[in-house]
């Protein structure tokens, strides 16, 4: 601001003597009178020699000022460049003696390991990695050897089950065929179709004894019902058929050891004792009218 109404002042004190240069040189003398009226006419000097002198003090001053921000700003940044120039010397030097120090201690460790050379150093990683990796895959391997086991044994399970359950639906139905049958010879085939699908059924050997004790085949009977016992000793049934073959052929005593098994392992048999007619030659039997009287 100081600067600024400086100029101005300089400005206003020289604008009349550049006027006066830009007059025109071919002007007309004046006259005495109007010199001395232009001279009456002005308010202030046109010369100021102390305004003019105190200007150009001021001007010098605003170079100096100007140098010396220059130099200041100068020394400012050479210090910033070396400091930074520093920085980067100590960082650098710092960073190599750090490398050199890890290269060192890798170098130590090696040698007290026993590994002579980075060679050694990758071979015996590639051991470790493929010795790891050889057991991880051996491990899998068995697991996956299991698991397969395990789906196999379970499919075949799966297929085993389905078997049965299409084996116990057909048995189903020829038990039904069965139950509807009232020719012996074709009863007994059917019993031959369910034993074909189930060996072991000892239902159905049973009941075939019973078919073929309604022909006289009493020998072929016995044997059916032995069939049975060995499959499943503590079948009731088959011991009853056993004993109405006996009964058949006169053997009182053979029958009535197996009305007894009978009725010990289905007592609900008991019942059945004055109904079923195999049992005719027993009614004289002391035994036979001993079982009777414990059922009534």
């Amino acid at each position: 601001m100081r600067y600024t109404l400086i100029l101005i002042t300089f400005l206003m004190s020289f604008s009349p003597f550049v006027a006066a240069q830009n007059e025109p040189q071919n002007r007309p003398a004046l006259t005495e009178a109007e010199q001395q009226q232009g001279l009456d006419k002005l308010q202030e000097p046109m010369y100021k020699p102390l305004l003019e002198r105190y200007i150009l003090d001021e001007l010098k001053a605003v170079r100096q000022d100007q140098q010396k921000l220059r130099e200041d700003v100068t020394k400012q940044v050479a210090h910033t460049q070396l400091d930074t120039a520093d920085r980067a010397l100590t960082y650098t030097t710092d960073t190599i003696n750090n490398v050199f120090f890890i290269i060192t201690i890798t170098a130590s460790i090696l040698v007290l390991v026993g590994w002579n050379s980075l060679r050694d150093v990758k071979n015996k990683v590639e051991d470790i990695v493929n010795t790891r990796v050889s057991a991880i895959t051996k491990e899998y391997e068995e697991r996956l050897k299991v698991l397969e086991e395990k789906l196999r044994e379970r499919s075949e399970e799966i297929l085993l089950n389905q078997q049965k359950i299409s084996i116990t639906n057909e048995v189903h139905s020829l038990w039904m065929r069965a139950n509807l049958e009232s020719d012996v010879a074709n009863k007994i085939e059917i019993f031959d179709e369910i034993l074909k699908r189930k060996p072991e059924d000892v239902e159905a050997i049973a009941y075939k004894a019973d078919a073929l004790l309604e022909i006289n085949e009493t020998g072929e009977a016995i044997e059916l019902c032995n069939q049975a016992l060995e499959i499943d000793s503590d079948y009731g049934y088959a011991y009853w058929q056993r004993a109405c073959a006996y009964a058949l052929l006169h053997k009182h005593a053979d029958a009535m050891a197996d009305i007894r098994m009978a009725l010990e392992y289905s007592p609900n048999l008991r019942n059945e004792l004055l109904h079923e007619s195999a049992f005719a030659s027993l009614h004289d039997n002391d035994s036979f009218n001993s079982l009777l009287n414990e059922s009534a």
